[in-house]
C-alpha cells in the first residue's frame, strides 16, 4: 500500500505543470510548458530505453512501477507522453489551452483519487462507484474551462480510459496515456460540436 500511495503522490506532482501556467501565465507561457514537456519527453524516452534494453533496476523503478510494467514502458513515461501529446496538440485548429489544462488535471488529480479508491490491477475493470467518483472529479476539473457538455464528455472519456485498460499486441494501454488524450479529444468534440 505504501508503494501505491507513493505512486499516487508522484502522479499529483504532474498538476504543477498546468497549475504553474494558470498561476503565472505571463511568466510560464504555453510555450514554456511545451518546452518543459519536450525536455521531459526526451529524458523519459532515454531512461525507458536504458531500463528496457539493459535491465537497469534502480530502487525507484522497484517502488514506482507495477509488475506488468517490468518489460513494457512504465506508467511514468506514458504519463509524460500523454500530457506532451495534449500540450503539443494546442497547435492544432481549435485545440486550446482551455482543453489541454483540464485534460492534464484529469490525469494528475482524477486518476490518483480513482487509483486509491479502486483496483490497481491493470486487468480488472474498476467498481462502478469508483468510476462514478472518477467521472465526478474529472467533470468538475473541466467545468471551469469548457462548456458543461464538453466537461461531461471529457469526464466520460477520462472515466472510460481509467476503467478499461485493453491489451494491444500484448501491451496494456495504460491510462496514464489514454486519460489525457481521450479526455482532451472528447472535450474538443464537445467544444466544437455542442452549443452548450
Amino acid at each position: 500500500m505504501a508503494d501505491e500511495v507513493s505512486r499516487r503522490l508522484v502522479h499529483v506532482t504532474g498538476a504543477a505543470v498546468p497549475l504553474a501556467h494558470l498561476g503565472w501565465p505571463d511568466l510560464i507561457t504555453w510555450r514554456v510548458v511545451q518546452g518543459f514537456l519536450a525536455v521531459a519527453l526526451v529524458v523519459v524516452i532515454v531512461l525507458e530505453a536504458v531500463r528496457l534494453t539493459t535491465g537497469l533496476d534502480w530502487v525507484v523503478y522497484d517502488r514506482l512501477t507495477r509488475e506488468y510494467e517490468q518489460d513494457n514502458p512504465a506508467g511514468y513515461a506514458l504519463y509524460i507522453v500523454g500530457i506532451a501529446i495534449v500540450a503539443f496538440a494546442v497547435r492544432l485548429p481549435s485545440m486550446t489551452e482551455t482543453i489541454a489544462v483540464p485534460a492534464m488535471l484529469m490525469l494528475a488529480i482524477g486518476d490518483p483519487i480513482s487509483g486509491l479508491l479502486g483496483s490497481s490491477d491493470a486487468s480488472n475493470i474498476k467498481q462502478a462507484w469508483v468510476l462514478l467518483v472518477m467521472f465526478g472529479v474529472c467533470t468538475l476539473l473541466a467545468a471551469p474551462f469548457v462548456p458543461p457538455a464538453a466537461a461531461v464528455l471529457g469526464g466520460v472519456a477520462a472515466t472510460f480510459a481509467d476503467g478499461v485498460k485493453p491489451r494491444v499486441a500484448g501491451y496494456v494501454v495504460d491510462d496514464n496515456f489514454s486519460i489525457p488524450v481521450l479526455g482532451a479529444l472528447a472535450m474538443w468534440v464537445g467544444v466544437q460540436y455542442l452549443p452548450f
